[in-house]
Order: structure tokens, then C-alpha cells, then sequence
């Protein structure tokens, strides 16, 4: 094999840089058109020549449309047609698959000249064909009106460019793909809690119309709560639904919502919510909400039987700094009159059913419950472990 005179050989070299430092770019691009823009550039710039197009194929109409290029007149690129039939270097390169050399077009018996490349003045052409899995992309072609040579090593270099355009563009169409399904997903979850919240509070309206027909006090007490529960089921899923991400949810935006909701059912209290901003899962926020709703409700009927009081909910990230291994601490709390003297929310068979939801709801989230009796009124906190909030 012969050696390469030394301008040759330069030439060849600062080819695998261009060719090097492109493949780089092509892995991060985001965008097709900026980067068949570069592509055109740096291969123009690598071939040392005055021309480069980069060719998107229109089955449709059967023709390339230049995309990208260099060196030709400012109205050409995005609108300029060429015939993607084997009469011309690209339709020949695009319908065969073959690299094309065309270092006379002016003696050329093979090809037409196109007529953008007519109007310019070109006389020498390379055509490689840009392709993946997913089929022909179109054509990488390089241009030059002086005389001069374009050689079988060019083609290397060529569709090294194409190569790594195609999967470029591979990628785009593969990430474009997830992205529509995982946004459809998303949407698809939105509407399910969102219907799940209509059918609820579908449910929560017979229980009222069930309990406005019962004459047993007793009775209507026991649907009333039924009734109360399965709203904050429906509340719970409509602040999830309304939330910007499904698998990661904002706790202080989830909860200052659902507190505001409950704020309307119990004007005459205060409710302060404190949460920092920490995300959570999202199978997490249920149990959570509900956790939440359940105590505030219960400070709402028993904690100031004879006014309005303070509620505060508050949420902080517990770092190891403090001692403790990590995680959310939750803490539901009021001044009010307190629990009942002997009684214990924690025993099984001496709590109420809302205690027993409490405490069901505490082993979920990693419980279990804790309750502070040496100060007044009812203080609930929960240690969320660092597994689960993570």
C-alpha cells in the first residue's frame, strides 16, 4: 500500500479529529436540524470544499428536500427539491445505498445535474446515503465548483458522518417515542384518579342520601363518618391528580392543598400546615393524605368542644445530623382539651374505629404512632422511615 504524501496525510488526520469531535456532538445533540447543520459544516470543512447539503427523503412526493447545508444561497436551505429518482447522484445514492463520486458533471452521462446545483455552478459531487433501523434518512452530499478531485478515502470520511447522523437521529426517534408513552401513561393515570375521585365522591353522596332516611341516630352517625372517609379518599386523589409529576409528588404542595380543603369544611378552626418541601412516591401520598385527614378531622369535632382552635400539620425532613437515621417526621397536634383520661389510641380493642384507621394508616407509612402526653391538648407524630420517603 502506498504512503500518503504528507499533505495527503494531513489531510486524512485532521479528518478523524473533525470526524472525533463530531461523534461527541452527536451523542448529546437534542435537536436534528442544528445538528445536520453542524454535520454539514464540519464536513464541508473536513473535505475542504465550498459545498455541503444535508438531504431529508419525502416518500410522499418522492424527492429530497435540503435541510441543512452550507454555501448555498440563503432561500435554498428548507425549500430547495431534488429528484430522489436514479437519474440523479443523490437519487441514485439514496435508492441503491451506494456512495457516488461525480468529479465531472459537466461530462457526466450518468446523472442530470440538478438545477440548484446548475445555478451554482457545481462541478464535482459526493453522495453518501445517511440510514439506521428505522430506514434511508435521505442523503450527505458535498459539493465543489473547482477542479479537483474527490476520492474513494473521502467516502470514508463521509459516511462516518452519515453513520453517526443516523444514529443520532435513531436516538431522537427512540427517546421522541418514550417520551409520547410515558407522557400518555401520565395522562392515562390522571384521568383514572381523577374518575376514581368522581366515583368516590359518587359513593360519598348515597352514603348522605342513606343516611338522611334513616331514623336510627346511631345509624346516621355511622354513615355520616363512612360518608366523611370516603370524601377524603376523593380529595386525597384529586389533589393527585392535579399535581405536576405522578411519580414523585411535592409533600408541602400536596398537603397545604389538602389542608386548604378541609380549612372550608371547619371556617371557625385554624389550620397551619408547615411542610418542607421533600417529594415522595406517589403510592405513599394516599396512605399519607388520608393518615392527615383523619386526625385533623377527628381535632375538628372533639378538640374545642366549646370554640375554635389552632390545628398544625407539620412535615420536616429529618437528616442523620440529628441523631436519627433519616426519613419524614409528621406531626399532627392541638391545644386543645385532649384525649380522654386512660384512653389509649394505640390499643386495638379500646380505640375507635378512627383510632384503628390511624393506626392501620401509621404501619403503612412505616408507624408506628406516637402520641405526646406531657403537654396540652393532643400531639400525633410519625416517623416516616428514609426507604419509603425516599
Amino acid at each position: 500500500m502506498p504512503e500518503l504524501a504528507p499533505k495527503a496525510l494531513a489531510i486524512r488526520l485532521r479528518q478523524q479529529a473533525i470526524l472525533s469531535d463530531f461523534g461527541v456532538e452527536a451523542l448529546r445533540a437534542t435537536e436534528l436540524l442544528p445538528l445536520l447543520q453542524r454535520a454539514t459544516e464540519l464536513c464541508a470543512e473536513g473535505m475542504e470544499a465550498q459545498f455541503c447539503k444535508a438531504l431529508e427523503y419525502k416518500p410522499y412526493q418522492d424527492c429530497l428536500l435540503v435541510c441543512a447545508g452550507v454555501g448555498w444561497a440563503a432561500d435554498a436551505v428548507g425549500t430547495a427539491i431534488i429528484g430522489a429518482d436514479l437519474a440523479s447522484p443523490a437519487g441514485y445514492a439514496l435508492k441503491t445505498g451506494r456512495p457516488v463520486i461525480s468529479n465531472h458533471l459537466q461530462d457526466e452521462t450518468r446523472f442530470r445535474t440538478p438545477k440548484l446545483m446548475a445555478d451554482h455552478g457545481i462541478r464535482r459531487a459526493i453522495n453518501v446515503l445517511i440510514a439506521n433501523r428505522d430506514g434511508n434518512y435521505g442523503v450527505l452530499e458535498v459539493d465543489d465548483t473547482r477542479e479537483g478531485q474527490f476520492e474513494e478515502a473521502d467516502i470514508a470520511f463521509m459516511q462516518g458522518f452519515a453513520n453517526l447522523v443516523g444514529g443520532a437521529i435513531e436516538r431522537q426517534r427512540a427517546e421522541a417515542r418514550l417520551k409520547a408513552a410515558v407522557e400518555r401513561q401520565e395522562l392515562l393515570s390522571r384521568e383514572m384518579s381523577h374518575r376514581v375521585k368522581n366515583s368516590l365522591a359518587v359513593v360519598a353522596g348515597f352514603l348522605g342520601l342513606q343516611a338522611r332516611g334513616s331514623d336510627n341516630e346511631d345509624v346516621k352517625a355511622a354513615l355520616a363518618d363512612a360518608r366523611t372517609r370516603v370524601e377524603a379518599v376523593a380529595q386525597v386523589h384529586d389533589q393527585l391528580w392535579r399535581q405536576p409529576s405522578l411519580e414523585a409528588i411535592d409533600v408541602a404542595g400536596f398537603l397545604e392543598a389538602l389542608c386548604a380543603r378541609l380549612q372550608e369544611s371547619a371556617p371557625h378552626h385554624t389550620l397551619v400546615c408547615r411542610a418542607q418541601t421533600v417529594n415522595i412516591p406517589a403510592d405513599l401520598a394516599i396512605p399519607l393524605g388520608l393518615f392527615v385527614n383523619e386526625l385533623v378531622t377527628n381535632a375538628i369535632k372533639y378538640a374545642y368542644p366549646e370554640g375554635a382552635g389552632e390545628i398544625r400539620i407539620t412535615v420536616r425532613d429529618v437528616g442523620a445530623d440529628d441523631g436519627a437515621a433519616g426519613g419524614l417526621h409528621l406531626s399532627v397536634c392541638d391545644d386543645g382539651v385532649g384525649l380522654p383520661e386512660g384512653f389509649d389510641p394505640t390499643a386495638p380493642r379500646r380505640a375507635s374505629l378512627g383510632m384503628r384507621i390511624v393506626n392501620s394508616l401509621a404501619r403503612q407509612l412505616g408507624g408506628p404512632l406516637e402520641i405526646a402526653t406531657d403537654r396540652p391538648g393532643a400531639h400525633f407524630s410519625l416517623r416516616i422511615a428514609p426507604t419509603m420517603a425516599d
